[in-house]
């Protein structure tokens, strides 16, 4: 399972291929979040109606840009956040928006219909509208799939009834959608973190709600309504999390408690960086020493 979703900066994610080799960049900050409207000049706002977020929730207005109705939020709510949040996301936007496609693997289509793509960058001329369609991603645990909407002119993802499936093991945490303006998803059962330019919007208008697993990270408004969003955390969906902010120097990163010690020196494969709080301390206290108590 891949264990750098959280830790982008600290560590190599699986390689993208699509003949040559690209890497994807880090999110920083931004990585903490299951939903995100990191709008410039604190324009964040999101919106979340007769829905569940299993994860954090963040956005760069004051706090009552993040407006809940009958919206169930599993994590932290951060409003306004930081500026290092925005330019995380900024810089991570950018990064993708610079990665190439071979020929082969870029499309001029608006629809593709049902369709199968294994592990590799994948490129939308322009923008990309799917009704009834399925696309399948497949792959193992350990393969990567980008795909770019709008690389040549302003272009959207919008799909209705549109599902993207995992074959073969890939995981929705490594699945990646850098779109140039907006993402609407109506009915649709979706996977992967989103990069949108412009304002992300889904519907689900069905009982039990649509499901998304992945982030929803836009340069503009997220609005959901009749939607599950199970946010990506280490690599994977993430579960609620029970304990949060014990401890001085935790924030809304992890939700570790200030005894968990998740460990500096220990069988974490980065260390130092699953968790904030400070050295030193006793059981129970901030810090991390003789944790896990």
């Amino acid at each position: 399972m891949n264990s750098c979703q959280k830790y982008f900066s600290a560590c190599v994610l699986a390689l993208l291929t699509s003949a040559a080799f690209a890497q994807v960049p880090g999110l920083g900050t931004a990585s903490s979040f299951a939903v995100l409207s990191a709008a410039d000049g604190g324009g964040g706002a999101v919106t979340c109606t007769d829905s569940t977020i299993i994860g954090d929730v963040g956005s760069s207005g004051e706090p009552a840009s993040v407006v809940q109705t009958r919206c169930k939020i599993s994590g932290a709510t951060i409003a306004p956040v930081g500026d290092q949040v925005v330019d995380d996301f900024d810089s991570a936007y950018g990064d993708l928006k610079d990665v190439e496609c071979t020929t082969e693997n870029t499309f001029s289509q608006t629809s593709l219909g049902d369709h199968t793509f294994t592990p590799g960058v994948y490129c939308f001329d322009a923008a990309v509208t799917e009704t009834d369609a399925v696309w399948t991603l497949s792959g193992g645990s350990n393969d990567t799939w980008l795909f770019k909407i709008g690389t040549q002119e302003p272009g959207a993802l919008t799909g209705t009834n549109f599902s993207v499936v995992m074959e073969g093991g890939g995981e929705a945490c490594d699945v990646y959608w850098w779109v140039d303006a907006a993402v609407t998803m109506t009915t649709s059962g979706f996977q992967g973190t989103i990069l949108a330019g412009k304002a992300i919007t889904m519907t689900g208008l069905a009982n039990p709600t649509a499901p998304f697993n992945g982030d929803a990270l836009a340069k503009a408004a997220v609005t959901l309504t009749n939607f599950t969003v199970t946010g990506c955390e280490s690599g994977s969906p993430i579960q609620p999390r029970k304990h949060c902010n014990q401890g001085v120097g935790n924030g809304p990163e992890t939700c570790d408690p200030g005894n968990s010690n998740q460990d500096d020196f220990g069988s974490n494969p980065f260390p130092g960086l699953r968790t904030n709080d400070e050295a030193g301390g006793t059981p129970g206290n901030p810090g991390k020493k003789g944790g896990n108590k």
